[in-house]
């Protein structure tokens, strides 16, 4: 390392210096100079040297990357800091308070006597049934049951009749017709904002009233649409056709 002023200049680093003292590789640090995420160094005559605000941006990086953000959306997120138009320490409050899940709904990983109190049943082949449709994936000697609550609905439903698979079918209906709706949703939200017709200027706020607001409004409208067709289904005449039926099969 160079020995600069102390009371005049920063320290300066050269690129070898910089990857060892971040333990970031130079061919690391490279790439993220190409793609615009790392500011460019001091070149002093044939020599590239980096400072503390390269060590800084590093860690910056680090940080986003943690977080899931690619290159690109980093290196486009920095230039809007370095712009003041937006607060570093906001956006890591916004981004905490989306780490945070919307159904209070965690994995769980369990024993095998520990799934079976969970789902309430110890009926032969019920573990075996669970793996199979993917509300239970087993790691060595426990399983991890990704959502309890949803291994919870699948066992009412099969206290009522429903099969796992029937179960396991519905929920990825579920997910696919309502992951297409929130995209759009998503969508929308961002087209409307850019007309000016959402304050986005406190995306905090926003964003808790999309968690409070977005929950209630699904359940409130799938329980409208469930409602209807379960009473079209009725006035077809269908549900008694089948209920005969099941009769039927018992009995044989």
């Amino acid at each position: 390392m160079t020995e600069p002023n102390p009371t005049t200049e920063p320290p300066a680093y050269t690129i070898d210096e910089l990857a060892a003292l971040t333990r970031v590789p130079s061919r690391t640090i490279r790439f993220y100079q190409s793609r615009g995420a790392l500011m460019a160094p001091e070149i002093r005559g044939r020599v590239a040297y980096y400072g503390p605000a390269h060590i800084e941006r590093l860690k910056l990086i680090a940080q986003l990357q943690d977080r899931g953000l690619r290159v690109d959306a980093i290196r486009d997120f920095v230039k809007t800091i370095e712009r003041g138009e937006l607060d570093l320490a906001e956006w890591l409050g916004i981004e905490r308070q989306m780490q945070a899940p919307w159904a209070h709904d965690q994995p769980r990983t369990v024993t095998e006597a520990e799934l079976y109190e969970l789902a309430g049943s110890q009926r032969a082949g019920l573990i075996a049934d669970l793996c199979r449709v993917g509300i239970v994936e087993r790691r060595g000697d426990v399983y991890l049951v990704a959502s309890p609550a949803l291994l919870s609905v699948a066992m009412r439903l099969e206290g009522v009749g429903i099969d796992l698979d029937t179960a396991g079918g519905a929920s990825a209906i579920l997910r696919k017709h309502l992951g297409r709706a929130v995209n759009d949703l998503v969508d929308y939200f961002v087209s409307r904002a850019k007309d000016g017709h959402v304050d986005a200027s406190n995306p905090e706020k926003l964003f808790e009233a999309f968690r409070i607001s977005g929950i209630e409004s699904v359940r409130l409208l799938f329980g409208r649409e469930m409602e209807q067709a379960l009473r079209k289904l009725l006035a077809s005449g269908k549900i008694t056709t089948l209920s005969v039926r099941a009769k039927k099969r018992k009995k044989g």
